[in-house]
């Protein structure tokens, strides 16, 4: 009996979601959709009072779902391998993880890298990058990728938690859930399990509550969006570079993961739906950390992912695996070294696509992080940082398909390691 229960130890718990959950799902989608309108609607407007209304709601809910992320990368990592404890398939877990992170990061910078040379973007003007719209602000120059992986590396446990350094976090929350495992089975480490539990329910609670007013959230970012699309950006002066960009993402979240699923034997249509809130959420957001507390709960409560899985797999997801920010780095890196005058050939493409892998595994699920950690392999490189300061108008565009993407791509890797570990504990 023992033996079949350990069996079933990553199916999902209880399963006991109610028999009209899909008409709930359906209803749920009428109502984010009818904000997602409401939002555009307003955004047409281009009323300045509704504009800083909206700004202040958007910044209100990315401040309460940032709040959230913390600790519930901290916990989740921390319960779950202290529940894992010595047992081997937590090894097993992190393999699959990393395997598919690897494989679909490389399979988005390989697709930028050969889109950028299919459509070999022009170089931008030389007036324009002498003009104050290719300047790139002191506060963004000023940054190096060694103070980048440094800053990685925690000095003091609270610090972290209070920056909102994910990588940091993760490596404390590793560290005292291994801890915790290896502790002998004591009544204080019974003790201490039960208050991380407590914790983390408590936490859940108010996730599930915040999603419940998500959609006010949603009227105000969708106007945020409509109000600067209005407004026009510069995709004439780079049209082919924006193209290429765009094209890459949508075609490692349309075709290559959805590839990755039925190589697994899964329906991508099935997992999208399931997924759709978390996506439709990094949209909005552009922080894959920000959005983890609602990919986590729609990877359970909507795709049937057992929580042992997904609270392992994606706050490690949310730091590593990094679709979109591989592929804007190897596009962006060749756009602005070609604009420097080096010939882009095959080699260089391969080189870059490499560098964008291992740098995007780096990098933090934070808004904007990709264009720091571009701006900082340009600026060591001695680069043209100014076509930098051209792009940055419209990276918030960008910023926002690459965030939808990274989530969407996080939701991927978690359900088929869920498919796997399932497998294997048959």
């Amino acid at each position: 009996m023992e033996k079949d229960k350990d069996k079933n130890r990553f199916l999902p718990e209880g399963d006991a979601r109610p028999n009209n959950r899909s008409s709930f799902d359906r209803k749920q989608l009428m109502i984010w959709l009818g904000a997602l309108m409401l939002g555009v609607v307003l955004g047409l407007l281009g009323e300045r009072v509704i504009d800083k209304t909206a700004n202040v709601i958007a910044t209100i809910y990315t401040r309460l779902f940032q709040l959230l992320a913390v600790p519930t990368i901290a916990l989740a990592v921390i319960t779950t391998l202290a529940s894992f404890g010595r047992d081997k398939s937590t090894a097993k877990t992190f393999g699959k993880a990393l395997q598919y992170t690897l494989l679909t990061t490389l399979a988005a910078a390989v697709v930028g890298g050969a889109l950028f040379a299919l459509v070999r973007p022009e170089n931008l003007p030389e007036s324009l990058l002498a003009t104050e719209s290719g300047a790139v602000p002191d506060n963004l120059r000023n940054f190096s990728l060694g103070e980048h992986f440094l800053s990685v590396i925690p000095d003091n446990i609270l610090k972290p938690m209070l920056e909102g350094n994910v990588l940091s976090i993760l490596i404390i929350s590793f560290s005292m859930g291994f801890a915790i495992s290896r502790m002998p089975d004591t009544e204080g480490k019974a003790v201490l399990r039960k208050g991380l539990d407590g914790l983390q329910e408590m936490l859940f609670m108010l996730i599930r509550g915040l999603i419940w007013t998500l959609p006010l959230g949603i009227v105000a970012f969708t106007e945020q969006l409509t109000a600067q699309a209005s407004g026009g950006v510069m995709l004439d002066t780079l049209g082919r570079y924006v193209l290429v960009v765009l094209c890459g993402n949508l075609a490692q979240m349309l075709i290559v993961l959805p590839l990755f699923l039925m190589a697994r034997g899964l329906n991508p249509v099935r997992v999208f739906k399931a997924m759709a809130p978390a996506v439709m959420m990094a949209l909005f957001t552009k922080s894959s950390a920000a959005t983890l507390p609602v990919t986590m709960q729609n990877a359970e409560t909507r795709m049937g992912v057992s929580p042992r899985v997904s609270r392992f797999v994606l706050p490690l997801c949310t730091t590593i695996n990094m679709n979109g920010c591989a592929a804007f780095i190897a596009v962006t890196s060749l756009y602005v070294l070609q604009n420097g005058g080096m010939t882009i050939d095959f080699a260089t493409i391969a080189m870059w696509v490499s560098i964008s892998v291992i740098a995007a595994i780096g990098n933090a699920g934070v808004p904007m992080g990709c264009y720091f950690l571009t701006l900082s392999l340009m600026t060591g490189m001695g680069a043209p940082v100014a076509v930098m300061g051209v792009i940055l108008p419209i990276y918030t565009i960008i910023d926002m398909i690459e965030t939808a993407e990274n989530v969407w791509s996080d939701s991927c890797v978690c359900t088929m390691v869920g498919k796997d570990m399932n497998e294997l504990a048959r």
